[in-house]
């Protein structure tokens, strides 16, 4: 079920049934040469929507709006990028939550698809919680965060389609999952090295000048819509089960 293409009244009888949610999330940045911008707030939204309908637990999974801008500074030497400041998207991760656990929606999992994002999404988390603390009453909800490539199942299946150059940034394996998504989309390239330079993130200058294609220890062109396939498959369905776990949760009295 898909938050956005519901009515209200649908979403007060889906609070009947579960009161948990999935909100992808990730960010509008460079990914190399033959990435997409949005990849990484696009696999998390991809395998989120193809988990949607199958059901977990006896509910079915509620996914809401795609969080599609993050903390992504230091990508900001290439044109396209976009940033929020940590300070902007932890006050935004703030508002989204309260407004959901307003409603009555006590389990909120989010589906990260950037790794830059964590630690301002716990850092999100711990100012929530302390907002709760000090109101001297329990909110009634609890946050998860996954990176979708944490997925049971999904790093082994990954070092499997690519064992060597997955690297950290514009990986084989997210390229592979927008291939799937949007084959009309696949670009391509010669890339030289063939296996991008790794080394440290700093601010955006530095990582341009050290990265200066955007890749960083990968090897996209072992991408293919058909791994993505596997892939998508294999996390969505970890995502499904996942989610009914953290649904069936109890509070402590």
């Amino acid at each position: 079920m898909l938050l956005a293409f519901s009515t209200w009244p649908e979403i007060e009888d889906q609070l009947k049934r579960s009161k948990a949610v999935v909100i992808p999330i990730g960010s509008n940045e460079q990914h190399g040469p033959t990435g997409l911008l949005g990849t990484d707030w696009l696999c998390p939204e991809i395998i989120a929507h193809h988990a949607h309908s199958q059901v977990a637990g006896g509910a079915e999974l509620l996914v809401g709006p795609t969080f599609n801008v993050g903390m992504a500074q230091h990508h900001l030497g290439f044109p396209g990028s976009i940033s929020l400041r940590p300070s902007t998207m932890i006050a935004a991760l703030r508002d989204w939550t309260v407004s959901l656990a307003s409603y009555g929606f006590e389990r909120i999992y989010f589906l990260n698809g950037h790794g830059g994002n964590v630690a301002t999404i716990e850092a999100a988390f711990s100012e929530i919680y302390s907002e709760a603390s000090w109101q001297g009453r329990p909110r009634g909800y609890a946050l998860k965060l996954r990176n979708w490539w944490e997925l049971r199942g999904v790093g082994p299946l990954c070092t499997q389609l690519f064992p060597s150059g997955h690297g950290s940034h514009a990986t084989p394996s997210e390229i592979a999952v927008t291939q799937f998504a949007y084959p009309d989309a696949i670009k391509s390239a010669n890339y030289a090295p063939r296996i991008a330079p790794t080394g440290p993130i700093r601010e955006a200058a530095d990582f341009r000048a050290r990265y200066p294609d955007g890749r960083m220890g990968s090897d996209p062109g072992q991408a293919s819509p058909e791994k993505g396939e596997q892939i998508v498959r294999l996390a969505a369905s970890a995502l499904a089960t996942e989610v009914a776990e953290f649904a069936a949760e109890s509070f402590v009295a």
